[in-house]
């Protein structure tokens, strides 16, 4: 178990270098990319600010869109809580690691135990891996220069769509989710301002959370009513 979650964590991390590629050519200094991955810690909340950031959107638009992708892992919180049993400070800090990685690895193991060692070790190793290659891919393209000349200004709907794109073998309901939000950003690109389009589809990607963790959050209400 330990080491299949520290394999995700290792494999999972190395996107960074994309994002850290990505932000810079959508004007964020390396520091700046540095620090979003510190305290922001989410691969499609960051994709997406640098996305709307890169097509010339307002900080309102591209906080909007990224914090309607961040919504669902406050469902896998409400899902990990009785699992993890954290306190005090530690609470922080499991909120900081809860992303679909470590969520995924948790909700797979056979006991409570095991879960928090999944859920633990895949998001710090997720975290510490992301955060030292968002480092390299910022400083290695502040070094190439302008970003246009290597196709790096490409680099954030590329890596937004690789991330998306293991989503869209989980069953019919995320594809039609994503199809509906690509339908929504292209309608409304013509029409609206920069970033909007984007934030319009991050609202359907948002109400389109994993159907698993739904049903899960659902059982547990309906036995907590019925108890």
């Amino acid at each position: 178990m330990l080491r299949d979650s520290v394999s995700v964590g290792v494999a999972v991390g190395g996107y960074g270098v994309a994002f850290g590629a990505a932000s810079v050519s959508a004007g964020f200094t390396p520091a700046q990319s540095a620090v979003s991955s510190l305290l922001t810690f989410t691969g499609g909340t960051q994709f997406a600010i640098a996305g709307v950031m890169a097509g010339g959107g307002t900080a309102a638009a591209a906080l909007g869109s990224g914090y309607l992708l961040g919504a669902r892992n406050t469902l896998y919180a409400l899902r990990l809580a009785p699992l993890l049993k954290v306190r005090g400070w530690r609470k922080a800090l499991a909120a900081l690691v809860t992303i679909d990685e470590s969520t995924a690895m948790a909700l797979a193991q056979p006991s409570s135990r095991l879960s928090r060692l999944a859920f633990w070790w895949t998001g710090a190793t997720v975290y510490v891996c992301w955060n030292l290659a968002t480092l390299l891919g910022a400083f290695g393209a502040q070094a190439l220069g302008d970003p246009k000349r290597f196709g790096l200004d490409a680099a954030v709907p590329a890596a937004f769509l690789a991330l998306l794109a293991p989503r869209l073998r989980d069953g019919a309901i995320p594809r039609r989710v994503a199809l509906g939000g690509a339908v929504i950003a292209v309608v409304l690109i013509p029409v609206t301002p920069a970033g909007v389009p984007v934030l319009a589809a991050c609202a359907a990607l948002a109400l389109g959370t994993d159907p698993r963790v739904l049903r899960t959050l659902r059982g547990r209400l309906t036995s907590r009513r019925s108890s």
